[in-house]
C-alpha cells in the first residue's frame, strides 16, 4: 500500500519495499539493523509514520536500487 506524502514524494510501506527490492521483511530489517551481520549502511532508513508504523521514501529506495545495479555492473 503506497501512502502519498505530497505531489513529489511517496512513502512506501514494507510490502511495497519488499516488492521493489526483492527481499523478505526479515532481510530488509537485517539491512537496517547495525548489530546484524547483514547490515547495509547504504540501505535507506525508515521514517516514522506514527505509533508502530514506519515507511520508506520511494525516492531513496529507487536510488538504492540504482546504486545496486551500478555496483553489480561494475560502474561504481
Amino acid at each position: 500500500m503506497k501512502v502519498e506524502q505530497s505531489n513529489t514524494e511517496s512513502v512506501l510501506r514494507i510490502d511495497d519495499v519488499k516488492a521493489r527490492v526483492g527481499l523478505s521483511r526479515s532481510a530488509i530489517y537485517d539491512k537496517i539493523n547495525p548489530t546484524s551481520q547483514w547490515y547495509d549502511p547504504t540501505f535507506p532508513k525508515q521514517i516514522s509514520l506514527g505509533f508502530r508504523s514506519v515507511g520508506w521514501l520511494e525516492s531513496e529506495i529507487s536510488a538504492w536500487i540504482q546504486q545496486r545495479i551500478s555496483v553489480s555492473r561494475g560502474a561504481a
